[in-house]
């Protein structure tokens, strides 16, 4: 067995792993997502070189994904376009997601030709192979009589990561004299998160490759990182103004429509949020919406006692979904003569592209504007940025215009779908079978080189290395 890195070792963007199996003239190989590049780790490459698939894909059989967000599944048209014709393999929900998720893509960074889209995703659609969380499913493998020891059946089980909707931790047994158990982790979410329940530990790993995100920092609790939401809108819509807030489309904008449908819900007498409104500006997050509306047998014990109340979480009087580029033109006019509290939330997740942008280029220096990160913003990304600088009375650059950031910048990390450092130790505190070898990956040295420490200390006897290092 082998595991190579195509992505996310230098950062947390463009995840794409590669597991060998009998190396040599019976090589298998299976690719664990095949993610965007986004941020710093573009630095130095043009577009074209940063979708290239530069790695050998002639022994691949079969695409694991884990689950939709674009740093996980951006690259999948050009492994596509390079000749993979290979089964896919998610979770149902994903499996749903994906087409979205690769159309949208395709839109903003290929063509906007219907027919070479829709083309595009009958054939996506015919190599997608949807599977029920904890079935195991017998991979494809070359066939081999030329060793003893050598693997003779793979198979592959997802497990919920509690991350966004169809997001899965995935188990390989790799099956021939002996067994060995390989576990990827993909994105694993926070314990406690709305919506989704959180990640439960595998019961054995031999070998596991999992993210550090957050390898080095542990989120707010859920209960203080709702009470401080509630505070910074408050303080942020005392003068009026509009509260910013840029998410990824599939998870965090549920998330927080979660979060603020439920503060609503929780003050009635209170003017602030029986008056203010909730736009979310993305098409593509609206489609995402109804789709964790379809898959609500997913959602954790909380919220369906929320919506057997009658209450509807994702769908409530105050929330405004803005669909055409016309009405979102419009919308940003509205918002800049209005004389009345506004949240928006718009995409992307890291201020690099979408909707979000226009918000900033109008907002930014404002002093009655505030911006919200509720998400991990990625080294290089314009969300980092705003981040460091706006604090300081900065500047950022937005397609090469100078704005000066005069409007409040704000964080809570509690809100990241990701795993803080004490949820990914207890990953595999909670194994019943301790892996003896450990990769960390998906994280920036810092992170990775925090989480690595605490392993060593965990597991004394296990092999803690860190990817691409």
């Amino acid at each position: 067995m082998r595991i190579l890195h195509h992505g996310a070792v230098n950062g947390v963007t463009g995840s794409c792993h590669q597991l060998d199996i009998n190396q040599g003239e019976a090589l298998s190989s299976y690719l664990i997502d095949c993610g965007l590049f986004q941020g710093a780790e573009t630095a130095g490459k043009s577009s074209a070189q940063q979708l290239q698939i530069e790695f050998d894909i002639s022994a691949i059989q079969a695409l694991i994904v884990t689950h939709c967000h674009i740093d996980h599944v951006g690259r999948i048209p050009y492994l596509i376009a390079a000749g993979f014709d290979k089964p896919i393999y998610a979770t149902k929900a994903t499996a749903a997601l994906l087409p979205l998720v690769i159309e949208d893509a395709l839109k903003i960074g290929v063509t906007r030709d219907k027919k070479l889209i829709d083309a595009f995703l009958l054939r996506l659609e015919s190599l997608i192979r949807p599977i029920n969380y904890h079935q195991w499913v017998s991979l494809p493998l070359v066939d081999s009589t030329t060793k003893q020891d050598e693997v003779t059946e793979v198979k592959l089980k997802f497990k919920p990561a509690g991350h966004i909707l169809g997001s899965a931790y995935v188990e390989f047994d790799l099956i021939g004299k002996a067994k060995h158990r390989v576990v990827f982790s993909g994105d694993l979410g926070a314990t406690y998160a709305p919506l989704l329940a959180s990640p439960r530990s595998p019961y054995r790993a031999d070998t596991l490759v999992i993210e550090s995100t957050y390898g080095d920092k542990n989120h707010q609790g859920r209960k203080d990182r709702s009470k401080l939401l509630k505070q910074i809108i408050e303080k942020c819509v005392a003068d009026n103004g509009v509260v910013l807030i840029p998410a990824f489309s599939i998870g965090r904008t549920q998330e927080l429509l979660y979060e603020f449908e439920n503060i609503i819900a929780k003050n009635q007498h209170n003017p602030i949020w029986q008056n203010i409104d909730i736009i979310v500006d993305s098409p593509m997050a609206a489609k995402f919406t109804q789709k964790y509306l379809e898959f609500q047998a997913l959602w954790d014990s909380e919220a369906k006692r929320v919506v057997n109340k009658g209450r509807h979480p994702l769908d409530f009087e105050q929330l405004y979904t803005i669909d055409s580029h016309q009405d979102h033109l419009a919308v940003i006019n509205y918002l800049d003569s209005r004389n009345k509290p506004a949240i928006v939330i718009a995409a992307s997740g890291m201020c690099s592209g979408g909707r979000i942008m226009n918000y900033l280029k109008r907002f930014l220096s404002e002093p009655t504007a505030d911006v919200l990160f509720v998400g991990y913003q990625a080294q290089g990304t314009p969300g980092r940025d705003i981040q460091n600088f706006g604090p300081k009375g900065g500047y950022i650059m937005l397609d090469d215009e100078r704005i000066d950031i005069k409007a409040g910048v704000h964080t809570i990390s509690g809100y990241s779908a990701h795993a803080d450092q004490a949820n990914l130790i207890n990953f595999v505190k909670r194994m019943h079978h301790k892996p003896k070898h450990i990769r960390i990956v998906h994280g920036d040295d810092e992170a990775k080189q925090a989480l690595a420490g605490k392993y060593r200390q965990l597991l004394p006897d296990c092999e803690v290395e860190i990817g691409g290092q």
